[in-house]
């Protein structure tokens, strides 16, 4: 097993079928990916679905022409209760999941990517896509229920139902990489001739890249499959980044908002104050000094004073 090229690790790169109204996008996470974890530890199933939602949305905000965000949000009655993935329009990313561990043993899922059943995993429920755009003011929001055998199969009913477009998707997620390959056939299509077969053959070649290929192989050599037949024109793309909002000014601010007693008994029971980020689980850790500067010395109970 090898790792993709540089190249094509942490970059979306859009392709279009020449002559042909057809787009498609691919995307490889490598060092993205694992920044994005480095405070959580998932179980792998769960781990997986999140990066394959990962992929999923730095796919959707590649096909838009916007600046703000587009979030991915999964709720389901499964073993995972919560999944929540952003992407703004330069493509920086952040994501998390809440699980039921206990319902996740007891359901028998699989540790492999395989062998993830995805109606354990989410049980009903639904996925939702909101974009957030700076020109267009009030986010707009589609959604469509957790039906089908994967996430990818969501994300098709999300774009039938939602943008009115034919549209294959394939993503793909393990301990080390991410990934993912859109294809859409473009409303110029309608204008007949051979665009209808065109769509149908890559629509079923884009199906038959496996897991292993989409984050294996070279985004060249998948645009090549895809496109088997027609010349292909892959543009540079885009590069990938994790990026999450929180800061230790953040945080501070977050402390002063609870009040000086509050902290400071926390840091009396516990010897340091410690603030984890709902999102990329990052702690920040303040000890007394830190919240002394915050604060300024704690008062000095007046028993306790010497004359």
């Amino acid at each position: 097993m090898s790792a993709p090229p540089d190249k094509d690790s942490d970059r979306v790169r859009r392709f279009l079928l020449e002559g042909h109204p057809v787009r498609g996008q691919l995307v490889q996470l490598g060092p993205a990916w694992a920044a994005l974890r480095e405070h959580a530890a998932y179980p792998p199933p769960v781990r997986d679905l999140l990066g394959e939602a990962v992929a999923a949305a730095v796919l959707l905000a590649s096909t838009l022409k916007f600046e703000g965000s587009l979030t991915l949000q999964l709720q389901g009655d499964g073993a995972v209760r919560l999944l929540v993935v952003q992407c703004t329009h330069d493509f920086r990313i952040r994501g998390v999941a809440r699980c039921d561990e206990a319902r996740l043993g007891a359901a028998h899922v699989r540790e492999d990517a395989a062998g993830t059943d995805f109606a354990l995993l989410t049980g009903s429920g639904r996925l939702t896509v909101t974009i957030e755009s700076v020109e267009r003011g009030a986010p707009y929001q589609g959604i469509v229920p957790l039906a089908g055998a994967s996430l990818a199969e969501c994300i098709d009913a999300y774009f039938a139902t939602s943008e009115q477009l034919p549209t294959r998707v394939r993503l793909a997620a393990d301990a080390q990489h991410a990934g993912g390959l859109l294809v859409q056939q473009l409303p110029a299509a309608d204008a007949g001739g051979d665009a209808g077969a065109i769509w149908e053959r890559t629509r079923e070649y884009a199906g038959r890249v496996d897991a292993h290929e989409l984050l294996y192989d070279s985004i060249e050599a998948l645009a090549r499959r895809v496109g088997a037949g027609d010349d292909v024109r892959l543009f540079a793309g885009s590069p990938v980044a994790f990026e999450c909002r929180c800061s230790r000014e953040r945080v501070l601010g977050v402390l002063r908002a609870l009040g000086e007693e509050e902290v400071q008994g926390v840091l009396r029971e516990q010897g340091a104050v410690t603030v984890t980020c709902d999102f990329c689980h990052r702690p920040y850790v303040f000890d007394a000094i830190d919240v002394t500067q915050v604060f300024g010395p704690p008062a000095v109970p007046a028993t306790d004073r010497i004359n």
